[in-house]
């Protein structure tokens, strides 16, 4: 199934695909930033936050305009793309998957094992406290995850990918 994706073979369905290389797919499943690191797009901390809320009885409605990721940077390809600095490195994973009609396809993407980041988050004193923070943060985590294959995943049962522990919390409050 890889050789056929990658040399572009005639598909049984009359049209013929085009061929596609593993290692273009891995670099294109990466979000890299105007200054050259990678990273993750830091909507998936904020939406995992509030999904968390569930678990803890807090109000979703009011976490999507209480909580929020400051960006690291931004995507060199799709600017509007706020991002989270990725500290470790990528290498190139392969699976197999079904596609929405059900069909087996090789995927590729971009996996990182020993990583870490330096998540920012601003949020709403009345709302919540720092500690609600490091709860909620602490059950994306171990709960839920990011990404892909993450525990929490709309379209599966996920694959336990994107779980992470959370490290040291600190507070930093601008005047």
């Amino acid at each position: 199934m890889k050789d056929k994706m990658e040399t572009g073979k005639a598909a049984s369905s009359k049209k013929n695909r085009e061929a596609k290389s593993t290692d273009s797919l891995y670099e294109e499943s990466k979000y890299i930033s105007r200054e050259g690191w990678e990273g993750f797009h830091a909507g998936a901390i904020r939406n995992a936050m509030i999904s968390a809320c569930r678990l803890v009885g807090f109000k979703m409605t009011l976490a999507k305009m209480s909580i929020f990721v400051e960006a690291d940077g931004w995507d060199k390809i799709e600017p509007q793309i706020p991002l989270v600095r990725i500290y470790g490195d990528s290498s190139k994973q392969e699976d197999m998957a079904r596609v929405e009609t059900g069909q087996p396809y090789v995927t590729v993407r971009a996996a990182y094992y020993n990583w870490s980041a330096k998540i920012k988050l601003r949020w709403d004193l009345d709302q919540f406290t720092i500690e609600d923070m490091a709860n909620l943060l602490t059950r994306v985590g171990t709960q839920l995850g990011i990404c892909e294959g993450r525990p929490d995943s709309k379209n599966s049962a996920g694959q336990g990918w994107g779980l992470f522990q959370v490290g040291e919390f600190q507070e930093i409050r601008q005047t």
